[in-house]
């Protein structure tokens, strides 16, 4: 139960993510990604300067969160330069489901039954629906379905990978944030163009950088230490659906009957998940 509340600590931040980035959409993204991710490593600080030592991680370790941290935003900023983003999102949200059905594969003793798999493709139809909302998916073909494709199976093998690794202080979280941070304020250096941000600006990204990208890799790094990934895979489709109802609230739309329907289905997956046991 501990490991399902800061799941969903982590999912309640990242629901936030997307009414956060229509705010920051003048932002270069690897801008808007470095300075988040420097800031959301903040938080750590205190507790290394005290004891040093927490950051004191195998080389491997700091790769595998530098994988997860940075790889996974720079595919998907370029899926969704290059495909349709509504669909790129769409392909992004494989995670949770690549989550439950690799669990087995990167985990000694973890199972893998047929109501997990139930659970996770009716999350999935659940977040497809809440994404699309509605509307006609483009059939168009883009290399960039590729980059997407890749960034959700980054993040679900970070996530999984995180307990096959010596275990590391969750702390550690607060440095593979600043060295994700930094590559992607490289990649802004040589991909993007220079910007001046408004204060208004700042205070968004502090924002952004203290909760959806930066608290919420702490919260998510404590729920897979204590939880099982299946479950938590499952419930993770709560943040697609959770996002795109707060971006209703924001810009003042009503609510629509694919909320509805894709609230009953991915309520449905996550009871499912939890009671496969």
């Amino acid at each position: 139960m501990q490991a399902n509340l800061y799941a969903l600590g982590a999912i309640a931040l990242w629901a936030s993510l997307a009414s956060l980035g229509v705010s920051l959409t003048h932002v270069p993204p690897f801008l808007l990604t470095g300075i988040a991710l420097i800031i959301g490593s903040v938080p750590a600080w205190p507790f290394v300067l005290r004891d040093p030592s927490q950051w004191r991680i195998p080389v491997r370790t700091l790769a595998l969160g530098v994988y997860g941290l940075f790889a996974y935003h720079f595919l998907l900023f370029i899926a969704l330069r290059h495909a349709p983003p509504v669909e790129a999102n769409l392909v992004n949200y494989l995670w949770p489901l690549f989550i439950v059905v690799l669990a087995p594969v990167v985990l000694p003793g973890v199972a893998l039954r047929l109501p997990h798999v139930l659970a996770a493709l009716l999350g999935f139809g659940g977040a497809a629906i809440a994404i699309v909302g509605g509307r006609e998916l483009s059939g168009t073909l883009a290399w960039g379905y590729l980059p997407a494709l890749a960034a959700a199976f980054i993040w679900a093998t970070y996530s999984l990978l995180t307990k096959r690794v010596a275990a590391f202080p969750t702390t550690a979280i607060g440095l593979f944030g600043l060295v994700s941070g930094a590559l992607s304020l490289l990649c802004h250096a040589v991909l993007e163009p220079a910007v001046a941000l408004q204060p208004r600006d700042w205070a968004l990204l502090a924002v952004l950088g203290l909760g959806p990208l930066g608290a919420s890799f702490f919260l998510w790094d404590k729920a897979l230490k204590l939880g099982d990934a299946r479950h938590i895979g499952i419930l993770s489709y709560i943040t697609p659906l959770a996002s795109t109802a707060l971006l209703l609230v924001v810009s003042g739309r009503p609510f629509s009957w694919s909320i509805a329907l894709a609230t009953v289905m991915i309520i449905g997956a996550a009871v499912m998940g939890m009671r496969a046991r």
